[in-house]
């Protein structure tokens, strides 16, 4: 969980430079919409950014800015499902991740979201014609926080078994399996384990005795002036 909001508080301060340089993103969408000759259409979708992004951006100050948006909405995609991942949910926590995957969907018809109070990303924009074109689209990632940051103080209340660490997501399940197994004896590195017992069979007392009169060793016969 904790590596989940620090991934959230991230993304908040990339929000924050982004907010600043609003009037830079509006602006560059305009010029996009001018060079695709689509002065009509509001910007409605994640999807749409994307495609004047890539047919229509002109310059590279709009450009940096349009990717910095498109960052962004994708960061809290990825981030959507590192919360599903953490544990199976309930009801509320659903509920809101599903809200958050749908916004930031890159399809999802953003024309009719606004921003309320706190945000003023609307307020800022400079006319009725503006907010028309551009309310839903600036309003998207401030949403998405939003319920991200719901979705946090919900889980947080959950008993702590259900939850579950994003980037060890089978470390419950080995402990348990490791925990069922009989205790192994430890063994020597490089050491081969011995498949049994093997028995020590003992050597007849008379294969330790001297042999011969001298009691020692008796070289071999050789015949007389002869050699072998």
């Amino acid at each position: 969980m904790n590596e989940a909001k620090g991934s959230l508080r991230a993304i908040e301060q990339k929000y924050k430079l982004f907010q600043q340089q609003q009037f830079t993103f509006v602006a560059a969408l305009e010029h996009c919409r001018e060079n695709a000759h689509d002065k009509i259409r509001p910007i409605a979708s994640i999807e749409q950014v994307q495609s004047y992004t890539e047919h229509h951006c002109s310059n590279a100050t709009d450009r940096r800015i349009l990717n910095m948006f498109l960052d962004l909405c994708a960061e809290l995609s990825k981030l959507c499902q590192r919360f599903e991942a953490l544990h199976a949910g309930t009801p509320v926590t659903n509920s809101l991740l599903d809200k958050c995957k749908t916004l930031v969907s890159q399809s999802n018809d953003l024309s009719s979201l606004r921003a309320r109070y706190p945000h003023d990303v609307v307020n800022h924009l400079s006319c009725d014609e503006a907010r028309n074109h551009y309310g839903g689209v600036v309003s998207l990632i401030p949403l998405v926080l939003d319920l991200m940051k719901e979705w946090i103080a919900h889980s947080e209340k959950l008993p702590r078994k259900v939850q579950q660490h994003v980037s060890e997501p089978g470390t419950h399940q080995e402990a348990a399996a490791a925990a069922a197994q009989p205790a192994q004896p430890a063994q020597t590195a490089g050491a081969q384990p011995w498949p049994g017992k093997r028995q020590c069979r003992p050597l007849p007392k008379d294969s330790l005795r001297p042999r011969g009169k001298d009691k020692g060793f008796k070289p071999p016969w050789r015949p007389p002036g002869g050699k072998l």
